[in-house]
């Protein structure tokens, strides 16, 4: 009897026990479900905190980048459309310059717009250049808003494109290093601020050359051709500077020594590479590839151009430097530069030969920019083709160059080689 008395005891006691343990274990559940919700809540306020405090209402996203590397298409063509001097200023408020009476009334930034829109359209380039004058300081209250305004196209195209700045660009919001930090940022922009330091381990940028927007880009061979993986043409861009006093004289800037020992450096190791790259395939030349420059003002030589033969107009007088630093003696010993992109001069349009290198301006694109009435609004396209082998694309045989207008028909004019491999 008291055996049966116990072992009721114990079972009670243990049912008891069960009980309560459901209990604590319930309470410990809701006390963790509790504690967790309460975590989830401060990080949610956290990151509102952090949101609004540091970015207002902005929406953070990671910038779209072009498909890479830059390459010839499969037809064997590689085409860039330069855009000189776009000049924009804060869209629709901001008044076209230079124009008929019977355009000003209702012209703005958005012609420009509209202008850099139906160009990539109708020529479908693979790459865009733009050589600087970006944006008109003066006429840019906020010159992040005007940058994305003005390269908006170009990033809604989903194109790679690139540009330097000129010597109007810095005249609002930001200097030069923050607005080549911004433009390599932006959607498909290969942009960038400046070269990668010469030592590796440092990981950085250049410090030692000067201005701002100094790179190289490489574009490969067509794809399936021996030549899909290696550098057949090169584009370098350059950062000229905007104004500058020299002598006590007021001056526009020019490109300093330091960047044309870059250039050349870049050029040396460039050719020794390929010959490296090339060296295993016999139907390949060890010829280091051509290379295109970009670069906003005029070199000093320029106005001897108005003595010899051009393709083009040449209207206005050259605005470049005091200073000649001796880019084009570079770019003659190089031996791979084979022609040159500018800007500055709006109403020149032509393109010229010094020492067996094309010099081309882009002519003015932008309608808040100076121009001429009644005188189009135009685009440089630059077209590289390559030489067919028997099996496939081989190197870089001709280099072609056209101008259209801003006009009913996108006229095309002033077509010309600049280049033809021997």
């Amino acid at each position: 009897m008291q055996s049966l008395q116990l072992l009721a005891s114990n079972e009670l006691r243990s049912v008891r026990l069960r009980k309560k343990e459901k209990v604590m274990d319930s309470e410990n559940w809701r006390h963790s479900v509790l504690y967790l919700t309460f975590l989830l809540a401060i990080l949610h306020l956290t990151q509102n905190f952090l949101s609004h405090f540091f970015l207002g209402n902005e929406t953070v996203r990671i910038k779209r980048n072009p498909n890479l590397p830059l390459r010839f298409s499969s037809d064997g063509t590689f085409k860039i459309l330069q855009v000189a001097d776009m000049h924009y200023g804060s869209g629709s408020l901001t008044r076209c310059r230079d124009v008929l009476p019977s355009e000003f009334e209702f012209c703005s930034d958005l012609n420009t717009t509209r202008f850099l829109k139906r160009i990539i359209q109708a020529e479908n380039p693979d790459f865009i250049a733009f050589t600087g004058d970006n944006i008109f300081g003066s006429s840019a209250p906020d010159a992040a808003e005007s940058l994305f305004r003005a390269f908006g196209p170009a990033m809604e195209s989903g194109l790679p494109w690139a540009a330097v700045l000129g010597n109007h660009d810095q005249e609002s919001t930001m200097n030069r290093e923050e607005l080549m930090s911004l433009i390599s940022l932006m959607d498909y922009s290969v942009s960038q601020i400046n070269p990668s330091d010469d030592d590796p381990t440092k990981g950085g940028l250049m410090t030692k050359i000067d201005g701002f927007g100094n790179y190289d880009l490489r574009v490969y061979g067509a794809p399936g051709s021996m030549l899909a993986n290696t550098t057949v043409l090169n584009l370098f861009f350059l950062d000229s500077g905007d104004r500058a006093v020299y002598q006590g004289i007021r001056t526009y800037g020019w490109i300093k020594e330091s960047q044309l020992h870059w250039l050349r450096r870049v050029s040396q190791e460039f050719q020794g590479q390929n010959q490296d790259s090339l060296h295993s395939t016999d139907a390949i030349s060890t010829i280091k590839p051509p290379a295109l420059a970009f670069f906003h003002i005029p070199i000093p030589e320029i106005p001897q151009l108005f003595y010899k033969e051009i393709v083009g107009q040449f209207q206005e007088a050259v605005a470049c430097s005091r200073v000649n630093s001796g880019v084009l003696q570079t770019f003659v010993s190089m031996g791979d530069v084979k022609a040159v992109f500018i800007g500055h001069d709006h109403t020149n349009d032509f393109c010229g030969n010094l020492d067996g290198i094309w010099f081309c301006y882009g002519g003015g694109f932008g309608y808040h920019g100076y121009g001429k009435a009644g005188w189009p609004r135009r685009a440089r396209i630059i077209q590289a083709e390559l030489q067919k082998g028997k099996n496939s694309w081989m190197g870089v045989q001709r280099i072609l160059t056209w101008k259209r207008l801003d006009d009913e028909k996108l006229s095309k004019i002033d077509e010309q080689i600049l280049w033809q491999a021997r």
